[in-house]
């Protein structure tokens, strides 16, 4: 059995503006209306191949991650990082965890593979490779000179009969060394590997000490199914990757070719390739109107878009922001996004959606004593019990049925009925169905903010 460990963080800022702090890329609906996450678990989705896995994630992350496993519908341990520590430290935690010489595949939640069937077959293949000692790293067939990868040269045929040795490494070249490295053979690393656990740790120990002690000494004594990694022990950690960590150091490295098509959703221009595109070239999502556009892509999560006599661009409009650039500026969204979370408040916004490991709200209207949400609850979540000192709410149901306690008072409410919460009131709202729960809440008062709430019991341990 092979235990597939899920990387499932980073901050995704290449796909701002819908990619944020609080809605990871993994989570977000890019292909066909899915997300990465959800086809990552269905990949590994067959028990006489895989366990259920480990899903390493930011703790801030443990909501939305959670929600797309509790769709999965299927067990999964999660190991709950305090803080982002780049790759390395986040399988030394894994591999720590799992122990022994349980086979451990490295997965990255944002990577789309549709072909299922030849990506499994690939995995089972490998298996021997790595039971046989070798860190096995599953290198892509380049489909052109990119430059956002890194490359692989396979070395000497294995003794196991499968794969090559990793005769080297190259991290991201530039163009001009890529058509070259292409004509030579060289692969696509993928950033998946297939490794003992007791191999992972042994090598992390000999090329990356610190790592390895930390991330190991960061795990509780007795783990369960979802552990909260020490945030002391954890910030020692050095922020480093696996490959700069361990797989250009080690001779243990092989390389299996991958028989599955792969890409990583790191960019728009490659949620665009990924995309199902129209007679024109054109990835539409949303609601969205294109009138003499071709190779472009928009998207929007809530206003209608319309583009008009434009080639090669990338729209993309959130709730509260919108990108508009052409496909060679769009790999140059990260730079952008870090202007703006420089920028001020008010130029990010008040109305993004907000994830909570209950769900998620967001604002609609914002006045000086009143605020308008939609607040989406996931079937089997509720909110803490709280009260406001400076506000009074309204809740009405339009979505799904809610359980919402008032002081001593349990209602049972469904779409079109409403409760008022008082000023000072003790309340919750529940979703005890099977179904998300969308409520609107009008708030009104004389101070409107998220500090204005007195936790008195909350299942998330806030």
């Amino acid at each position: 059995m092979i235990v597939p460990v899920i990387l499932c963080g980073g901050a995704g800022a290449r796909l701002w503006p819908l990619s944020r702090p609080d809605a990871p890329k993994p989570v977000l609906p890019l292909v066909e209306g899915r997300s990465t996450l959800a086809m990552t678990l269905e990949r590994v989705d067959q028990s006489d191949l895989f366990a259920p896995p480990v899903i390493v994630t930011g703790a801030a992350h443990r909501g939305p991650v959670g929600a797309v496993v509790d769709v999965w519908g299927k067990p999964a341990r999660f190991v709950l990082e305090p803080m982002g520590r780049n790759t390395a430290p986040a399988v030394a935690a894994a591999a720590a965890l799992l122990g022994g010489d349980d086979l451990m595949m490295v997965l990255a939640a944002d990577h789309l593979i549709r072909d299922v069937e030849g990506f499994r077959a690939t995995v089972k293949a490998a298996a021997p490779v790595a039971e046989a000692g070798h860190i096995v790293v599953f290198g892509i067939a380049p489909t052109g000179p990119a430059t956002g990868y890194g490359y692989i040269a396979p070395g000497a045929a294995l003794a196991e009969g499968v794969g090559r040795k990793v005769g080297r490494f190259t991290e991201k070249p530039d163009a001009a060394t890529t058509a070259t490295m292409i004509a030579d053979g060289y692969l696509w690393n993928s950033g998946m590997f297939l490794v003992r656990a007791d191999v992972m740790t042994a090598e992390l120990a000999a090329h990356a000490a610190e790592v390895a002690r930390h991330a190991a000494a960061a795990l509780p004594e007795t783990p369960g199914d979802e552990v909260l990694l020490d945030e002391g022990a954890f910030a020692r950690c050095p922020d480093i990757s696996l490959d700069y960590a361990v797989m250009e150091k080690t001779d243990r490295a092989a390389v299996v070719e991958a028989a599955f098509d792969w890409s990583d959703l790191g960019t728009w221009p490659t949620v665009l390739d990924a995309g199902e595109a129209d007679a024109a070239g054109n990835v539409l999502q949303g609601d969205v109107t294109a009138v003499d556009v071709a190779g472009s892509l928009v998207v929007s999560t809530r206003p209608r878009v319309g583009v008009l006599g434009v080639r090669g661009v990338v729209v993309v409009a959130s709730d509260d922001a919108v990108l508009v650039t052409d496909r060679a500026g769009a790999e140059r969204v990260k730079d952008l996004s870090k202007a703006i979370q420089a920028a001020p408040e008010k130029v990010i916004g008040d109305f993004a959606r907000h994830y909570r490991p209950w769900g998620n709200y967001q604002a609609l209207d914002l006045g000086a004593t009143y605020q308008v949400k939609r607040l989406v609850v996931n079937p089997g979540k509720r909110l803490s019990l709280q009260r406001h000192r400076h506000r009074a709410e309204h809740w009405t149901v339009v979505e799904g049925r809610a359980e919402v306690t008032i002081d001593d008072q349990i209602l049972d409410l469904g779409p079109d009925e409403s409760a008022y919460i008082p000023r000072g009131a003790v309340h919750r709202l529940a979703n005890r169905g099977a179904v998300p729960l969308t409520v609107i809440e009008v708030q009104n008062g004389s101070y409107l903010g998220e500090d204005d709430i007195e936790r008195l019991e909350d299942d998330f341990g806030r």
